[in-house]
């Protein structure tokens, strides 16, 4: 490959954070996957190199220490040649004095900021995103919310329109191209994730990328489910979003495991979920597991701290056509508190995107 542009574009964005003010922070959602961490850095250049002047720094939103478990990451980061010793983690910093050289906020892959970034609500000036837009952050000068299949696909889009030669930078476009590949399934038009926007992104891309497509696809779908070195508490961290639905907090990880094998990793695994659960003060705690064997299928693992609440969520989400069986794992020592519970999830449309906006619902009810 040519130059690595963006790893020198990194490496000064990490220099200028010690002395520059920060005309723009680009941060991912807190789940931090390959597409928020990605469309993060992607996003960040695309508005450094739009506008030499300005200092625009790219954030990732958790420990460097963490990373490795984001394995899909790792490997189509290593792919694009990116130097992690050039990116910024949240350990590399102090949030609460940074933030006070920062002018703007732009979120990348989310449109409401997680509970420990709400401090800084008036920040927000830009939004590129492509989950259900919750209305926020009405003084956000750029603003684009679509239901892609991929923040990548936003990204990419942006930057041939700002700066197009960067869609001719083979580290970015390898960068970018895996990211879609992965959230559309390979374009997959059955996947039901795809779009025309999607498409013509990634075939734009996919000219400056000297790999075969079904081949890089197929490689980092084998680093997305390699999950033979994490226990649980990796497990739910991997791909983790939190959110407060009223008064309530909600956890909800995605795992790529089905959960009769998650029961042979851990024989206490549904204590192992309320330990989780009180070590981050949550009411609800839910991992929504997607795997294939031999057919894609989805699990669904739910503890409730309050027993009593635990049938009238399941009696919800029932209602809300998730289509649950309930998995019994008879080696499993109960939970000492709440109650947790497992599921062979019958609606396979339903994701974590989904399913947000229905807890919402449940508990604002």
């Amino acid at each position: 490959m040519t130059d690595h542009k963006l790893n020198q574009y990194l490496t000064e964005a990490k220099t200028d954070i010690n002395y520059k003010s920060i005309d723009t922070l680009v941060m991912g959602n807190e789940a931090a996957d390959l597409d928020s961490m990605a469309s993060a850095l992607a996003f960040a250049f695309t508005l450094s190199c739009s506008d030499r002047k300005k200092n625009i720094v790219p954030l990732m939103p958790i420990i460097r220490g963490d990373f490795k478990l984001r394995t899909e990451a790792a490997y189509v980061f290593d792919r694009a040649g990116i130097d992690l010793n050039s990116v910024i983690f949240l350990d590399d910093i102090n949030l609460e004095r940074l933030m006070k050289k920062v002018d703007g906020l732009a979120l990348v892959d989310h449109n409401r900021l997680s509970a420990h970034c709400e401090p800084y609500r008036d920040k927000v000036s830009m939004i590129l995103d492509h989950h259900k837009d919750e209305g926020l952050y009405p003084g956000a000068g750029t603003r684009v919310i679509e239901p892609v299949g991929s923040c990548a696909t936003l990204v990419g889009e942006d930057l041939t329109r700002r700066c197009p030669e960067l869609a001719k930078d083979p580290h970015l476009a390898t960068l970018l191209w895996g990211t879609i590949l992965l959230d559309t399934v390979n374009l997959a038009p059955d996947a039901d994730r795809v779009t025309p926007k999607d498409e013509a992104v990634s075939n734009t891309l996919m000219t400056a990328c000297s790999l075969d497509q079904d081949v890089y696809f197929r490689a980092i779908q084998k680093a997305k489910f390699d999950t033979k070195d994490l226990g649980t508490f990796d497990l739910l961290r991997k791909d983790y979003k939190e959110f407060r639905f009223n008064s309530n907090r909600c956890g909800i990880a995605s795992a790529l495991l089905p959960l009769v094998l998650w029961d042979k990793k851990d024989p206490e695994l549904c204590l192992s979920f309320e330990t989780y659960v009180k070590r981050r003060d949550l009411d609800v705690l839910i991992s929504m597991n997607a795997y294939t064997d031999p057919e894609f299928s989805r699990d669904l693992a739910v503890y409730c701290a309050d027993p009593a609440e635990h049938g009238k969520l399941i009696t919800f989400l029932q209602e809300k056509g998730l289509a649950l069986k309930e998995i019994h794992l008879d080696s499993q020592k109960p939970c000492l508190e709440g109650k947790t519970a497992f599921y062979r999830q019958g609606n396979l449309a339903i994701s974590r995107k989904k399913l947000s906006p229905m807890l919402d619902d449940y508990f604002a009810g």
